[in-house]
């Protein structure tokens, strides 16, 4: 039997070397005459310790990691090809206590199969949910997905059942299913991970999505700063269309459904569906009014079903296992499994699937292990570079959206960047406002005018200028632009900014310059 040994190749263990891994892999091989096969599968999530590289043995699949190109040689000295013992051995890789805690169903297959092998999907379960579908009728399969009470993973938490119910009840001579894989929040790689490990989920999910409403087309969207994504899910998709999964016979049915791959040009305000939807039309993106809905006139003014990565690559676990089996995951309206971006100063950083109603202190002491400083932390913003700064005292809030709410905070795509007692949180204030003034697609003016403003507000307050004057400001400007603004840029903009505020006040009243002399 020929060994085969498993390096991942998606962008996030390439970043930690895994090419170079890779190389030195292939020379020893050839050195030493032995004949294995290198799979390129994609990460399991465990960022601390890529490059992983598992080795398929007698006993199952034996990791060693982080791998460095320096101890390749060492590592076939010690029979790694057969789960020896070397200074990098994990062991199985289902049991490493980060791995081992997880409840993994929309990322079950990551970091296990072949990203671009179809049959390696097929023997993991995958294409199941696809084959329920085609036998299904339209409303029953949107009432399985709004029964199993899966929400939009995107950041909105909008259950995805309800909106593609809206779709299928729009009467309209052409539908669409659109893939919002703009991911453009700091600490998130969800979406990626997803694309470059395991494309056929996404796939398997839009399908459903289309038979389900009746679109005929779809379309994932993706920021161009994921090159290795946009070409996997190329190739994915020319491999599944060949196999008869897309095409006008799905699977052997009577259904159509085919799709294609957009690239973004990396603007972040493209992350909300109407400007995405702007941008496919070869528009510049900027944000449409509702009403009209996507739903009822969105791609091309037809009906669209617009969901995120993780939303779509949810619904074929849902229609294998059935409603009551996702929904029995989770807590209050937040049903299934989130994974849970971990990153920042954060000692075990990575992607963390579990059922909702952890604490946030969980998350980041027992699961991320603390900073990687050693230091105290200080603040945890999560849900991209608009969700609120927690402090400690706030770490017993369970992770589900209505709770996050409850605290004024979002948990958006479920990224969470861990902060140490050195930050500053006058000046992640405003980077805030910075950002929103940069990234604003400027149609409308509490965004546009808002955030400039607020920069300048906080550039005073840093300077000790009337301190008092400046925090009121900042407070007037956060409201109108909370209630005024068009979309979530500059409406949740505030959320970082008066937590941020209200949390550690002491940072936004600098000690004079006087006072800090003496």
């Amino acid at each position: 039997m020929i060994p085969r040994i498993y390096i991942p190749g998606d962008s996030g263990a390439l970043a930690l070397g895994a090419e170079k891994v890779a190389k030195a892999v292939r020379a020893e091989l050839a050195e030493r005459g032995i004949e294995a096969k290198i799979v390129r599968n994609g990460s399991r999530g465990a960022y601390f310790l890529e490059p992983m590289v598992e080795v398929a043995t007698a006993n199952g699949r034996i990791a060693y990691g982080p791998v460095k190109p320096s101890d390749v040689k060492s590592l076939f000295d010690c029979g790694f090809l057969t789960g020896g013992h070397h200074k990098r051995w994990l062991g199985a890789p289902d049991k490493i206590p980060f791995l081992a805690r997880q409840t993994r169903l929309t990322f079950a297959r990551c970091g296990v199969t072949d990203p671009l092998s179809l049959d390696h999907y097929k023997a993991h379960g995958g294409l199941n949910g696809l084959q329920n579908a085609v036998a299904m009728t339209p409303a029953d399969i949107v009432k399985q997905v709004t029964e199993s009470g899966l929400r939009g993973r995107g950041g909105a938490g909008f259950p995805t059942g309800i909106k593609w119910k809206t779709v299928l009840d729009t009467s309209a001579d052409r539908k669409y299913i659109v893939c919002n894989a703009d991911e453009g929040d700091s600490g998130t790689f969800a979406d990626r991970m997803i694309m470059e490990g395991d494309p056929f989920a996404l796939i398997e999910g839009m399908a459903i999505a289309g038979i389900a409403t009746g679109a005929t087309k779809g379309f994932i969207y993706i920021r161009s700063e994921y090159p290795h994504a946009v070409a996997v899910m190329q190739k994915a998709v020319e491999i599944a269309r060949k196999a008869g999964v897309l095409g006008v016979n799905v699977l052997g049915s009577a259904n159509s459904f085919d799709m294609e791959v957009r690239v973004g040009a990396g603007a972040y305000v493209c992350g909300e569906e109407t400007a995405l939807l702007d941008s496919l039309e070869g528009k510049r993106g900027q944000v449409r009014a509702k009403p009209p809905l996507p739903a009822h006139k969105g791609l091309f003014g037809k009906p669209t079903v617009i969901n995120n990565v993780i939303s779509l690559a949810s619904v074929p676990v849902i229609m294998d296992k059935g409603a009551a089996f996702y929904k029995d995951f989770g807590t209050g309206r937040s049903r299934g499994t989130i994974p849970i971006q971990i990153a920042g100063n954060v000692k075990y950083p990575g992607l963390y699937e579990a059922a909702f109603g952890m604490t946030l202190g969980e998350i980041v002491d027992d699961i991320g292990g603390g900073t990687a400083t050693g230091r105290p932390v200080k603040a945890v913003q999560v849900g991209g570079p608009l969700g609120a700064y927690f402090p400690r005292a706030l770490f017993d809030t369970p992770f589900d959206y209505e709770a996050f709410a409850a605290k004024d905070g979002l948990i958006g795509h479920a990224g969470i960047v861990v902060f140490d007692d050195s930050a500053d949180m006058l000046k992640q204030a405003r980077f805030a406002m910075e950002f929103c003034a940069i990234e604003s697609c400027g149609k409308c003016t509490p965004c546009r005018i808002g955030s400039t403003r607020g920069v300048e507000v906080l550039d005073r307050l840093a300077q000790n200028i009337e301190p008092e004057k400046q925090i009121a400001l900042v407070t007037d400007l956060c409201n109108t632009m909370k209630f005024g603004s068009l979309c979530a840029l500059g409406g949740f903009t505030p959320y970082p900014v008066m937590s941020a505020l209200n949390h550690f006040p002491d940072d936004f009243r600098p000690t004079p310059v006087a006072e800090a002399a003496e």
